[in-house]
């Protein structure tokens, strides 16, 4: 299938492509880049054959209707609030051509709200943006949500394979289905628009977003794209948006796959070739089905921001390729334009963007907006053109004409959502996307008559198995039950076993009363979604190895172990694969996990082929141009029954890799130092650290001198109820902080007391990102006693081992808090220097050494 797929879709401009793509560094100097003379973008980019066409009959009643619009109406249509920041009087008032909910957003702030509930609140906000007793408008507005791996957001939609895995598949057919499938479960709940397909070419695999990238084989890429497009609008020639299609969105326009270091929102610093090359092809397939919107991406281009990027919006994008639909922006991305806030922005409208996604400072930016209007700042004539496209959209859409949300042919079907025959081509999915990297001795398939252990914390576990975008944006805090319809990898497992009259025990920690023939492991990454997701390596669970100790005992214990590996992106898991004798690729399956028993029995072989090649270095990147980063097992690869198993039970374990974790990782060094951020809590009070002083509670807290002006900061507990000085990263954001374990590596901080030490006083740490249950991921260790020796205004260092966080539960992948100064007894105190200090563990004041 894969070298047939191929053979398809490199003619042309994409044998280039891929000659580029395999031979050189896209991450190249400036000598080779934009810096020194920009392309013309014809030099580069394509004219494209867009499969829908221009009519001058929608030309037409896009002109009338624009001609009878004030300004005010036109900047409406160019704002998209979100529904936890709107109501039916602001859609009345103002007529927004747009709205959003974004991930973990609901009508009714309800997780569990109904198909009923999403048709009430999309009707009431179109009749409210069709009312023009306001506003004056009559102009529909419409619905756009993140439906990235089925109708994700609503309770018992199917959730199919995250992109990773459908990469795997290798099957666009399938994956057209798919898309259609998705469109027709949204339209059941009145919603008009997908963002959707991600399009992302992912060249390091630290990324967070990894597992939304169908693969780093852009001619893949290229080809889903046309899949998704066409499933989700339907075919240019077929059923163009029909009343069974939804609007599509090909995004991250451009480069969010090739970031330095895979940095989320970073900087893409290849070449404008590779640029096309590699991080477009998604764009080519796409908008030559005929997508009819492009989001916009976080990440920069050569340090400018794509938001902000005329020549890539404009001169490229609109102009040269000839994309005729709208731009929308991404959650608050124009606010990250050099010069610009979330409330104000006309660089990004001056760059091509025509939709601002502003989910909670609308008023303002619309305000801003209106007011640079009428100063000139912004030309009347880049207003006309934004709402000219996106009036075609909704023209082409229908949207003038079809029934209101609640009264078209899908909305209210509750059967739609997970219906049976849904489900089972997001099993048929889940069956192709399987990719078998280890078979020792034939290991598998298995004999379901045999008495079989099933162990590992996501055996019987919807949410982990489906991963970020699951009902809540990071996927986290769902449960089964959050997942009506949908089966566990143990429910798959269970049902086989017994009906061929086996035995079967569900034991996460692999404890058993009567020794099993083999055991069954299901483990890997734990659910997240943008910015939680980045790691520094790809250390499968670096300094706490949990799950290869229970390989390990079982192993020991002389049975054979099948490892079922859930995750968003390929893994250094070499010591994971030498203690299990069969090891699968799993990647994220979704709400269908018991369809992964069906292969692991030979009732389907294995068809999954590596579309990421498989890392031998902690730190791989694909096309790094160094051969000591040969993957471990190469693009393409996956094992059939039928096949000879390849790898040893004696891979390297060695852990290298080239990291700054040798560096002190500064957090305070005079100025509060980046990601941090510095925030105030007391009770439930919080505040973000904006000036030299501040009081919070039962928290006073201001800058002081150490060593140069204001390099320290000194805070007072008044002991009338928990406080605490916080540095979080930015966003709460989890960060990758595992490679300071490496060395290792112990928390320091200069400290001075000024008072009597009379109640504890804690140093906190915690890894708990939006979402996440309160004390999930936290810990706080006690330095009171530490203080009560110090004499009184005397600076002393603090050293604690990092190994006595990692003892109380913190994961260093994915940190948040790094350091936490609080009390809930009178003290004061002043902090300096704090900082993550590299092979400081042994002499560390507190150690947890073993």
């Amino acid at each position: 299938m894969r070298k047939s797929l191929l053979a398809k879709v490199v003619t042309g401009a994409l044998v280039g492509v891929l000659v580029s793509a395999c031979s050189s560094d896209e991450n190249v100097s400036s000598v080779d880049g934009i810096k020194d003379q920009p392309s013309k973008a014809s030099a580069v980019w394509p004219q494209l054959d867009i499969e829908v066409k221009a009519d001058p009959a929608v030309e037409k009643k896009v002109s009338e209707i624009l001609s009878s619009m004030t300004l005010e109406q036109k900047i409406a249509q160019m704002i998209q609030p979100e529904i936890r920041d709107i109501n039916v009087e602001d859609m009345r008032k103002y007529g927004f051509g747009s709205y959003l909910n974004g991930g973990g957003a609901f009508p009714n702030n309800d997780k569990h709200a109904t198909p009923d509930d999403w048709i009430a609140l999309a009707e009431k906000l179109y009749q409210a943006s069709i009312d023009d007793s306001l506003d004056g408008s009559t102009i529909p507005t419409m619905w756009g949500t993140d439906a990235v791996h089925g109708h994700n957001n609503v309770i018992g939609a199917t959730l199919f394979p995250h992109n990773i895995g459908l990469g795997a598949a290798n099957n666009p057919e399938l994956v057209e289905k798919i898309a259609h499938i998705t469109a027709k479960e949204v339209m059941a709940t009145g919603i008009d628009w997908v963002f959707a397909p991600t399009v992302a070419v992912v060249r390091d695999d630290r990324w967070g977003r990894t597992y939304e990238s169908y693969s780093e084989d852009p001619a893949i890429v290229r080809e889903y794209a046309t899949s998704v497009v066409k499933g989700l609008q339907g075919a240019a020639d077929k059923d163009f948006l029909s009343d069974q299609r939804v609007i599509s969105t090909v995004k991250h326009f451009v480069g969010d796959g090739g970031t330095v270091g895979g940095d989320d929102q970073g900087d893409n610093i290849a070449s404008e070739q590779a640029l096309f090359d590699i991080h477009a092809q998604g764009y080519v397939g796409g908008l030559t089905a005929g997508a009819q919107s492009v989001m916009a991406s976080f990440n920069s281009w050569h340090g400018e921001k794509l938001h902000g990027h005329k020549y890539l919006l404009t001169d490229v994008l609109k102009e040269q390729m000839g994309f005729d639909g709208f731009v929308v922006g991404d959650w608050n991305g124009h606010g990250q334009v050099k010069g610009c806030n979330n409330e104000d922005c006309a660089q990004a409208i001056n760059a091509g963007l025509d939709i601002f996604m502003v989910p909670n400072d609308w008023k303002a930016l619309y305000d801003n907006t209106l007011a640079q209007v009428k100063a000139g700042t912004i030309a009347m004539s880049r207003i006309d053109d934004a709402v000219s496209r996106i009036l075609r959209v909704k023209v082409r859409a229908g949207l003038f004409d079809k029934p209101s949300p609640a009264n078209r042919p899908l909305s209210g079907d509750r059967s739609l959502i997970g219906k049976a025959e849904h489900r089972e081509v997001a099993a048929q999915a889940v069956r192709e996307s399987l990719v078998l990297l280890k078979n020792k001795d034939n290991t598998l398939p298995l004999s379901a008559n045999k008495r079989i252990l099933v162990a590992g914390d996501g055996a019987d576990n919807i949410g982990k198995q489906s991963g970020g975008w699951s009902i809540t944006w990071q996927g986290t805090n769902n449960t089964n039950d959050d997942f009506p319809g949908g089966t566990s990898i143990y429910d798959g497992i269970k049902a086989h076993v017994e009906s061929a009259g086996g035995e079967v025990q569900l034991a996460v920690n692999g404890d058993f009363d009567t020794k099993p023939d083999v055991a069954i492991v299901v483990f890997g990454e734990e659910p997240y979604a943008e910015g939680h997701g980045d790691r520094e390596t790809l250390i499968y669970q670096q300094g706490t190895k949990q799950d290869l100790a229970l390989l390990e005992k079982l192993k020991s214990q002389g049975i054979p172990v099948v490892s079922v590996f859930i995750s968003g992106r390929p893994m250094w898991v070499n010591a994971e694969l030498n203690a299990s004798d069969a090891f699968v690729a799993a990647w994220l399956p979704g709400s269908e996990g018991g369809a992964v028993a069906d292969v692991l029995f030979g009732e389907h072989d294995f068809k999954g082929k590596l579309s990421f090649s498989w890392p031998s270095e902690p730190q791989q990147i694909v096309n790094k141009g160094d051969e000591t980063y040969a993957p471990l097992l190469p693009y393409g690869f996956g094992l059939t029954f039928s096949d000879d198993n390849v790898l040893s039970d004696a891979l390297n374990t060695e852990i290298k890799v080239s990291t700054d974790s040798n560096q002190p990782m500064q957090i305070l060094n005079g100025a509060v130092q980046s990601p941090w951020v510095l925030w105030l809590y007391s009770g439930d009070k919080s505040l973000a650290v904006n000036a030299s002083t501040h009081t919070v509670g039962a928290l006073t807290y201001r800058t002081v001198d150490k060593e140069v002006q204001e390099d320290a900061r000194k805070v007072t507990f008044d002991g009338t109820e928990f406080a605490a000085m916080r540095f979080a990263s930015k966003s709460f954001f989890r960060e990758d902080l595992s490679a300071q374990l490496l060395t290792p590596a112990a928390l320091s901080f200069n400290v001075s007391r000024h008072s009597e030490i009379s109640s504890p006083v804690t140093i906190g740490m915690n890894c708990e990102g939006e979402g996440d249950a309160p004390g999930s991921c936290s810990t706080q260790i006690d330095i009171s006693e530490q203080l009560k020796a110090i004499p009184v205004d005397t600076w002393t260092n603090v050293s604690i081992d990092l190994k006595c966080f990692v003892d109380e539960g913190i994961d260093f992948t994915g940190l948040v808090v790094p350091f936490e100064l609080g009390s809930a007894g009178k003290a004061s105190l002043s902090m300096a220097d704090i900082h993550i200090k590299p092979d400081a563990a042994k002499a560390a004041s507190i150690s947890c050494q073993n």
